[in-house]
């Protein structure tokens, strides 16, 4: 087991590019390395020698490994890459996921936390890979657990994985068989499988992505998912949006590949243009569905420069399929619908970028969990923003751009604080509708606690103004109605103005009629299609959100 870690750190055996990067768990590095303590099989692992000098990777489980030697043989990992790593990074390592240690007295293999017990018996495996290290720090055990730390060394030493040596490959054969391999067992990505099933020696899809990607971070517009990613370059290459549009990526050749890259790169800068100047979502993770986002890159593809009319529809457009859950399963049948929308609309067949989506009812608000994942609450933040929202308690003007950011939800705090509505006999869940949250500052939020709004609303009108107070809450989209709800401590009737505010909020950003959708008609599904769920689904679980509220 040692000497093949060697190997591979002397760059003897390498990763080939195509490889996807380390996903194992922390729990499967553990369980791998108790196999082979009790000398259970852990599998063989697949070679690839060859005299080409193919594109490798440069580091495994976070070490360096030498480059492979010119003009001599190269033995390329095909199968197996998870297991050495997690070895090599056990015995060599020794830091994040591999820093990994055998207690000799529990005898069982743990990872070392700063309140791991200390002591000799405690063993890092990194000095297994050391004799003397190791029997340095045992040396003083009690005569059992000493064996006990020799019977270690002894068995990472000697223990045997069976290897198989395949000849006479091409590298494309070789990634072919990478993909199909890894097709089972710990599951890839379909990022992964592209990946070697388009690669070669001078393509790899996953540069080509980031490549993509760069285009976003220069627009300091963040990171878009890479499955997201791959439809829009699917698209751009005349197939569609679907897993099985993406996966005819491989029936090109690779200029074909690049150019596809490269026109869903440009359009996506112009996407990134409409949605953070006309949308206002200052970053990728204010997008109610990052499926918005590959239709639009190929809107922005087939049509460049939009009239003022055409970017009205857009809007529309965006608002609409925003707010109803069109895109939380998006089926085939609705891929191939919103594509052939997209022509029509870029060829000026129509007025309006044809969709099936419907404007929600105000229930919507009333229904939907608060999560920082789920669509509905990216939707209120953004109906939020374009209110303006001030503060409550200090009317200073909340930062709707670190809020929309959604690195943490500590802008969005309860109207009615949970544990207000909790003393009430209010479940959680109800607690935690869309229709309950304002933004505040944590600073006001603090102020709030748990007391009930009657009471905060009536101290902030005595200190602050009733005129001001009410400015302050018609841009957080509380209005009339449900300000006099929360002066009665009637939640039941505060969600239902509310709800009725930010919907007629929507219809204004929808051009000021409601919508039952139009065009493709209600969309139905075969009884063998496959509807696609993406990262934009959420199961819609409780935000722990700032613990004063």
């Amino acid at each position: 087991m040692t000497r093949l870690a060697d190997r591979v750190l002397s760059g003897q055996i390498v990763l080939p590019k195509y490889q996807r990067g380390f996903v194992w768990s922390p729990e499967q590095i553990l369980h791998l390395l108790d196999s082979v303590h009790r000398n259970y099989p852990i599998g063989s692992v697949l070679l690839w020698e060859t005299t080409e000098q193919l594109a490798s990777e440069q580091t495994i489980a976070g070490l360096s490994v030498d480059a492979p030697r010119a003009g001599h043989p190269v033995r390329y990992i095909i199968d197996g890459q998870q297991r050495l790593a997690s070895i090599i990074g056990a015995l060599h390592a020794g830091t994040g996921k591999w820093n990994v240690a055998y207690d000799l007295v529990e005898e069982r293999f743990l990872h070392l936390m700063p309140d791991t017990p200390e002591g000799d018996h405690i063993v890092p495996m990194r000095k297994v890979s050391s004799a003397g290290d190791l029997f340095r720090q045992t040396s003083m055990l009690a005569p059992e657990l000493h064996e006990r730390a020799i019977s270690l060394y002894e068995q990472f030493t000697n223990y045997q994985i069976p290897v198989v040596t395949l000849q006479d490959l091409t590298p494309d054969d070789s990634a072919r068989i990478f993909e199909r391999i890894n097709s089972t067992g710990t599951s890839m990505t379909i990022v992964d499988l592209m990946r070697a099933g388009t690669w070669s020696p001078d393509f790899d899809l996953q540069d080509e992505i980031d490549e993509l990607l760069e285009v976003l971070n220069a627009k300091k517009y963040g990171r878009v998912d890479s499955k997201t990613l791959l439809r829009t370059i699917a698209a751009a290459a005349g197939f569609g949006f679907s897993t099985k549009d993406i996966n005819r990526l491989r029936e090109l050749d690779k200029e074909r590949l690049r150019a596809a890259v490269s026109e869903a790169a440009k359009a996506s800068e112009r996407a990134v243009d409409f949605l953070s100047t006309q949308i206002r979502t200052p970053h990728a993770e204010a997008l109610p569905y990052y499926n918005q986002f590959a239709v639009l890159v190929e809107l922005f593809r087939q049509l460049p420069k939009p009239t003022s009319v055409q970017y009205e529809s857009l809007r529309r457009w965006f608002w609409l399929t925003a707010s109803g859950e069109y895109f939380k399963g998006w089926s085939e049948t609705q891929m191939a619908a919103d594509r052939q929308a997209v022509a029509d609309f870029t060829q000026g067949l129509t007025t309006e970028i044809d969709t099936s989506a419907a404007t929600p009812r105000p229930a919507l608000w009333r229904s939907s969990s608060f999560s920082r994942r789920n669509a509905p609450s990216k939707l209120l933040g953004l109906l939020l923003s374009y209110a303006e929202p001030l503060d409550l308690a200090t009317g200073q003007r909340i930062d709707v751009g670190k809020a929309l950011s959604w690195q943490n939800d500590k802008e969005f705090h309860h109207f009615f604080p949970r544990a207000h509505l909790r003393s009430k006999g209010v479940s959680q869940a109800r607690a935690n509708v869309c229709g309950n949250l304002v933004m505040l500052t944590s600073l006001s939020n603090i102020w709030i606690t748990d007391r009930a709004p009657s009471q905060y609303l009536r101290d902030l009108c005595d200190t602050e103004g009733e005129t001001a107070v009410r400015q302050r809450l018609a841009s957080c989209l509380v209005e009339e109605d449900a300000f006099q709800a929360a002066l009665r401590d009637d939640y039941d009737a505060f969600l239902r103005a509310r709800s009725e505010t930010l919907h007629r909020q929507l219809v204004k950003l929808l051009g000021g009629t409601e919508r039952e959708g139009y065009g493709h008609g209600d969309v139905g599904l075969r009884s063998d299609e496959v509807v696609e769920l993406t990262e934009d689904v959420d199961p819609d679980e409780p935000v722990d959100l700032d613990s004063a509220d």
